[in-house]
This record gives C-alpha cells, sequence and structure tokens, in this order.
C-alpha cells in the first residue's frame, strides 16, 4: 500500500557486485523486504523512486552489478526491512560493499515560521555493509575509514607521513578479525561493525545522488 504522512523519506544509495551466476529472480527475493515495504508487488514494480529523476533500483546483467539510488516514505522500521534484505544479499555479494541510507526528516523545514513545526531536524545517516564474508565487509569499511582519515589528515600531513596511521588502523581491523573468527557467532555480527548495519551517523541533510 502507499504510504503517506510518513515521517522521512528514506534515500537509500550505493553499488553492490555480485557474483556472475545470480539471476534476476534471485535479486528480486534477496530485495524483497526493500520493495514490499514501498507496497509494491514485484521488483519491477518496486524499483521506481518516488522522485522520477532518481535511476531507482537496477540490476545491471552485463556488469554484474545492483545499482540503487531509490527514495520511500516510511518510518523507522525501514530499518527491519533493511536488516532481512542484508542478510540475503550477502549471500549474492562478489565482494563487500557499501550502502548508504538516508532518513529525512519529511516534518522539518528549515525556513518554517510554523511554531507547531519541530525545532530540530530528525535526519539520521547509516552506512550498510553487505558482502560474501566477514572478511570482505571488514574490507571495505577499512578501505572508506582509511579514506577518510587519510584526507582529513592531508590538510595538515604529506601524505608519505600516513603510513603509520594507516598500518594502526589496519591493525585494528586485523583485531577485530580475529574476535569474529574467534567467536562461537561469526555469523552474526554487531551492528556497525559488519555484514549490514549502521557505520555511522551524521547530523544535517546530505545531498542526494543522482546517477
Amino acid at each position: 500500500m502507499s504510504r503517506y504522512n510518513t515521517p522521512f523519506e528514506i534515500h537509500v544509495h550505493g553499488e553492490v557486485p555480485l557474483r556472475p551466476e545470480v539471476t534476476f529472480g534471485q535479486l528480486q527475493d534477496a530485495l524483497a523486504p526493500m520493495w514490499r515495504y514501498a507496497g509494491a508487488r514485484s521488483l519491477a514494480d518496486g524499483a521506481r523512486s518516488v522522485y522520477e529523476e532518481e535511476p531507482g533500483i537496477k540490476f545491471d546483467a552485463k556488469e554484474h552489478l545492483l545499482q540503487l539510488c531509490w527514495t520511500v516514505r516510511g518510518d523507522e522500521d525501514f530499518r527491519e526491512a533493511l536488516d532481512e534484505m542484508g542478510m540475503s544479499l550477502n549471500e549474492l555479494a562478489a565482494k563487500g560493499a557499501a550502502i548508504e541510507v538516508s532518513f529525512y526528516d519529511a516534518d522539518f523545514d528549515e525556513d518554517d515560521d510554523d511554531e507547531d513545526a519541530p525545532e530540530e531536524s530528525r535526519d539520521d545517516f547509516i552506512m550498510f555493509f553487505v558482502g560474501p564474508d566477514p572478511a570482505a565487509i571488514l574490507q571495505v569499511q577499512r578501505d572508506l575509514l582509511v579514506q577518510d582519515v587519510v584526507g582529513t589528515m592531508e590538510r595538515h600531513f604529506d601524505g608519505a607521513e600516513l603510513t603509520g596511521v594507516v598500518a594502526e588502523i589496519d591493525k585494528l581491523f586485523a583485531r577485530r578479525f580475529d574476535a569474529l573468527v574467534s567467536s562461537l557467532d561469526i555469523g552474526k555480527l554487531p551492528r556497525g561493525t559488519g555484514g549490514h548495519g549502521g557505520f555511522g551517523h551524521g547530523g544535517g541533510r546530505k545531498p542526494r545522488h543522482l546517477h
């Protein structure tokens, strides 16, 4: 069913490399929590974003790639659909990938003078990770963290001076992977550290990506 008067516009953005043998039918099953959340009856129907200028959910069979630039109206319960989708998408992924999920407060307007309007936006942003195994997921997390840290520190230091910083980040992820390997529940990664879930939150409104 259509969702009206919902508190958020939820934008999902990213690319997931898929195994060569993955079919449209398998992808439709894996993404069912998302397109069903939108009230659709199939992936073909639910792949359209609420915004016509966004490409929506695309399956590039030639490149073995899932492309996401898709918005749906919803609530916090969308996170449950993400968790369910992530477990299935892990089995189809060829390598680790990050998916950006932005929750835009539909009721907030910075220019609204209405006394009843909310004073602060409830916008939220998470990074959602999928991959064929914990090592692949940790690798993409590590790469993103190195990119962020080096990008920030290069404002003050030469890149060649940061090799020690990168080495320390690698040690942290190596210890995290060792802890996962030794865990009796390696298939269920803690929120914020693996297969799916938030990797970080940020205030303010992130611009939508269109391509």
